[in-house]
């Protein structure tokens, strides 16, 4: 059986009791608060850096990891596995998987690397890794892996929503006129992503009416095999996830409640609502 080591990025928010429970690797991104920078997850937890939100006078920013990192993950990796699958945050959001592309040209004569773009972000991206580790486990090899991937990826949907479209439209994550339209109507739209771009999906005038329609876009779908609540701040993701069990009739503990990192935190801003879903597999 080939041992296939897999990789994502931080931004994937797996908590890190999922991460060594799927045997997932991860790579983490740079959050940026005036002068100061931290490696995502690592340097700054949650709650840190929520406090730090609250008191820094500008905006953070955020960067991916520089390939030197991906190639030291790399390197490490290769003395115990025949081959790497990363799967990373969308290239439409990150430049990201530009560094681990250069990392993996570099490491080429010591362990083959497949890049997947998840086309997603947060636990849209950390379901995909938990995929991965799951073929991994059944013996594919990384060209399959990754091949499903690829083939997998309209299957994985976030869908949330945020206090304030302010932090999506300074850090450019989403367009002017839909930060408009949410801001000057004091709406609560529900976003996604989509094509690796993050897109108004709805629109709600109330966060009740948000999380109706989060339900609501859950109980649409054909199928759900794994699925995720994920929030930031004060958002009750632990009360939301049990009204999602309730009336979806999905078993409460299968729905895990993640807090998302400062990266994506970063972006959405506190009192981000949301839900990750997995629909099932390819044959």
């Amino acid at each position: 059986m080939p041992r296939v080591a897999i990789v994502t990025d931080s931004t994937s928010d797996l908590p890190a009791d999922l991460r060594e429970r799927f045997g997932v690797t991860m790579v983490p991104l740079n959050v940026h608060l005036g002068d100061e920078t931290f490696r995502d997850q690592i340097d700054l937890t949650n709650d840190e850096f929520l406090v730090r939100l609250r008191t820094t006078p500008t905006m953070p920013r955020t960067s991916q990891p520089s390939p030197a990192v991906f190639e030291e993950t790399f390197r490490r990796l290769a003395a115990d596995h025949d081959a790497i699958v990363a799967v990373l945050i969308s290239a439409k959001l990150s430049g990201t998987i530009q560094s681990a592309t250069i990392a993996a040209e570099a490491v080429k004569d010591a362990i083959a690397v497949e890049i997947v773009d998840s086309a997603n972000g947060s636990m849209g991206l950390g379901l995909q890794a938990m995929r991965a580790a799951d073929l991994a486990g059944r013996g594919m090899d990384a060209a399959a892996i990754a091949a499903r991937l690829r083939a997998e990826t309209t299957a994985n949907h976030i869908v949330f929503f945020v206090d304030s479209l302010e932090f999506l439209q300074r850090n450019g994550r989403i367009g002017r006129a839909a930060a408009l339209i949410g801001g000057v109507l004091q709406l609560k739209p529900i976003l996604r992503v989509d094509e690796g771009q993050v897109v108004p999906f709805e629109r709600t005038r109330t966060r009740a009416r948000a999380i109706g329609g989060l339900i609501e876009f859950v109980r649409s779908l054909p199928s759900v095999e794994r699925i995720s609540v994920v929030y930031t701040g004060e958002a009750a993701g632990a009360t939301f996830a049990d009204r999602l069990a309730a009336e979806t009739g999905i078993a409460r503990e299968q729905i895990p409640v993640v807090h998302l990192g400062p990266v994506i935190t970063s972006h959405v801003g506190p009192g981000a609502l949301g839900v990750a879903v997995f629909e099932g597999g390819v044959a």
